[in-house]
């Protein structure tokens, strides 16, 4: 069963709800492949050029947590490593999957890739049962054969407009 998108929205993290994006929390089989939504705000706080957290609500209620990045390099190093953007973190609530919520998600970040005027969005994954994965394979992303330490790097090419 999905959801209407029209309900859905991104919000800003903010003073009033920082807390209760804190207590979000995935499936137990799932807490492997997904970092704490207070980590990630953290790294956010750390690196506000790059990271771009966002909530995702359905309505009143919070059902989720999208962190992006943008113009990133996997290997500050390596001078032919090319900047990238992409999805950096997501996290639907463990009795809110399956709605369309993660899908918005992802839908969302690649419209602001867009409109900052990038062509293509990158995603990791840690591969594994209960992983994401094939969820990542099902909206286009397509592996792209480089890791990113112990995670597998995806891709997509977004649409021209």
């Amino acid at each position: 069963m999905t959801t209407a998108t029209a309900s859905l929205r991104l919000e800003k993290v903010t003073p009033e709800n920082v807390l209760a994006a804190c207590r979000l929390t995935v499936a137990p089989e799932q807490e492997r492949f997904v970092a704490p939504v207070a980590r990630s705000l953290a790294e956010a706080y750390v690196q506000p050029e790059t990271a771009w957290p966002r909530l995702v609500f359905e309505g009143d209620r919070m059902v989720g947590f999208v962190m992006a990045f943008f113009d990133v390099r996997f290997d500050p190093a390596d001078p032919d490593d090319r900047p990238r953007s992409g999805l950096w973190r997501l996290a639907v609530a463990a009795g809110e999957q399956g709605r369309g919520y993660g899908r918005f998600a992802v839908d969302a970040v690649c419209e602001e890739i867009l409109r900052r005027g990038q062509r293509r969005a990158t995603v990791t994954w840690l591969p594994g049962e209960h992983g994401p994965e094939e969820f990542y394979l099902r909206l286009g992303f397509r592996r792209t054969g480089e890791m990113s330490e112990d995670e597998v790097v995806g891709e997509l090419d977004l649409p021209r407009v």
